[in-house]
């Protein structure tokens, strides 16, 4: 496997380069006759807790040209040669355009009762703007009523990385505010179709990967490496677009939906419970995420941002930053690792502390384990910005998943690091955090970005010369997990 930076981690990277009790419980004494069984009082979620899984379009969907799908700039990176891991496309992926039925009944199965997916904007967009292509929304309509028909939730992302190619060669995608605007009219005018059944959007998924990984050093679609001070207007342009979607949303969906975005927040946590140590991990929280969701919660870039940025400090207008900080009804975080803080007397009044070359981690090199990230993540979203709907949008692991004699998988290395994860949350929302839902990555093994297929999030394997899906032991963990609403 090549050693590239990931998608999930390079928010850390991106952000430090610019800058409860539970109570008690009497255990039952051991006996023979009674095998001990820890109670699991003290591991409940809230009632209604949302559990769910999560994909996206191009990494599941495959039929790159069918039914008026036009290119995106994965599509051109991916068939370019070098770009990915044996240089694998999405042009199949997990075939899931074809197989939907089948894989809403995997999620049945799980007892999930959300679906988090992308809606491809090629699809439904072909050129990015202008037109729409009138088949371009007919396989989400398919998707959300079949959802619906097994009691499952759909929540509807709008970005998720695919950009149409004609909006990248004609304007430069996210480097122009033609982008910009253009995301806002095609999110109303999903919105407006899908409203009637789809209830919560979310807007972009991961400023801090997609922009940086694409626009900064090159090594994601569509594989450009702007100076800063182009790179940091990219910044801009995106969450501006964002905001213009909110808007574009508020003005065309039907009565009761929800808008919010789904970002993988640079997590700090502390590096030792104390107070110092704490509130240095919120104020890194809140200046590590300065560039995309701080600006997005509080409609201003912090000083500690632009001074750290200086003369390559983006352009705006204050009613650029009104627009991108349109209020949201939820916040959607993704989290994998943790980012360790430590205080200092020095401005900022923080440290990052770099792991040691000893860190454990997942299979992908960047995954570092950190189960506390679950914790600080909300908590810190919850008390700098008084959010009071928060969702887990993303949080799962890759691992080796060797299939055994058997034809199964026995992932207990994933099903390790979603029980300590999940202790985390649980110990989130027993302090009161309002986190409401948990999208698990993923629902099953899919195309993942420049890594290809060698590395697999899943919680089912899939074959991908027969498109087989297989459960794997995390998926009866997660089963588990679902039925008692606690941690298992």
């Amino acid at each position: 496997m090549t050693k590239k930076i990931s998608r999930r981690t390079f928010a850390k990277v991106a952000a430090t380069a610019t800058i409860a009790s539970t109570a008690s419980t009497a255990l039952t004494p051991i006996t023979e006759a009674e095998p001990f069984m820890q109670a699991t009082s003290t591991r409940q979620f809230p009632k209604d807790f949302l559990w769910g899984s999560a994909t996206a379009s191009y990494q599941v969907e495959g039929a790159a040209k069918e039914d008026g799908r036009a290119p995106s700039i994965w599509d051109t990176f991916s068939h370019t040669p070098g770009k990915t891991v044996d240089n694998a496309t999405g042009d199949v992926a997990d075939d899931h355009y074809h197989r939907y039925k089948e894989d809403v009944q995997l999620m049945k199965s799980l007892g999930v009762k959300s679906y988090r997916f992308s809606i491809a904007w090629p699809r439904v967009f072909p050129n990015g703007d202008g037109s729409p292509n009138p088949k371009g929304l007919d396989f989400y309509n398919k998707l959300v009523d079949e959802l619906l028909a097994n009691g499952i939730q759909p929540f509807a992302t709008l970005y998720h990385w695919d950009l149409p190619q004609s909006l990248q060669d004609r304007v430069g995608g996210w480097e122009s505010r033609d982008t910009s605007k253009a995301f806002g009219d095609y999110a109303g005018y999903v919105a407006e179709r899908l409203s009637d059944r789809v209830k919560h959007f979310f807007t972009i998924n991961e400023f801090g990967a997609f922009v940086e990984l694409g626009y900064r050093i090159g090594i994601h679609a569509p594989g450009l490496k702007l100076p800063a001070g182009r790179f940091n207007q990219t910044r801009h342009h995106a969450v501006l677009g964002h905001g213009l979607a909110v808007q574009a949303i508020r003005a065309k969906a039907k009565p009761g939906t929800k808008v919010g975005l789904a970002e993988n927040m640079n997590i700090a946590c502390p590096v030792i419970e104390t107070a110092e140590h704490i509130d240095a991990a919120q104020k890194a929280a809140r200046e590590l995420n300065a560039p995309y969701m701080t600006v997005i919660q509080e409609g201003k870039y912090t000083d500690w941002y632009l001074k750290s940025v200086g003369a390559d400090a983006p352009k705006f207008t204050p009613e650029d930053l009104k627009i991108i900080s349109s209020p949201i009804d939820f916040a959607g975080i993704n989290i994998y690792t943790p980012t360790y803080i430590r205080a200092i007397s020095a401005e900022p009044g923080f440290a990052v502390v770099a792991p040691p070359k000893s860190y454990p981690h997942m299979a992908s090199f960047w995954l570092n384990i950190g189960p506390e990230a679950l914790y600080w993540g909300p908590r810190h979203v919850a008390k700098l910005w008084n959010v009071k709907e928060i969702y887990i949008t993303e949080n799962g692991c890759s691992s080796s998943d060797i299939p055994a004699p058997d034809g199964l998988v026995y992932d207990t290395d994933r099903v390790m690091y979603l029980r300590n994860y999940l202790s985390q949350l649980q110990r989130a929302t027993a302090d009161g955090v309002p986190v409401k839902g948990y999208f698990l990555w993923s629902l099953m093994d899919n195309f993942e970005w420049a890594d290809g297929y060698t590395n697999r999030f899943g919680l089912h394997y899939v074959d991908y010369a027969t498109q087989k899906r297989t459960p794997k032991l995390s998926a009866q963990f997660y089963k588990e997990v679902i039925a008692r609403n606690a941690v298992v």
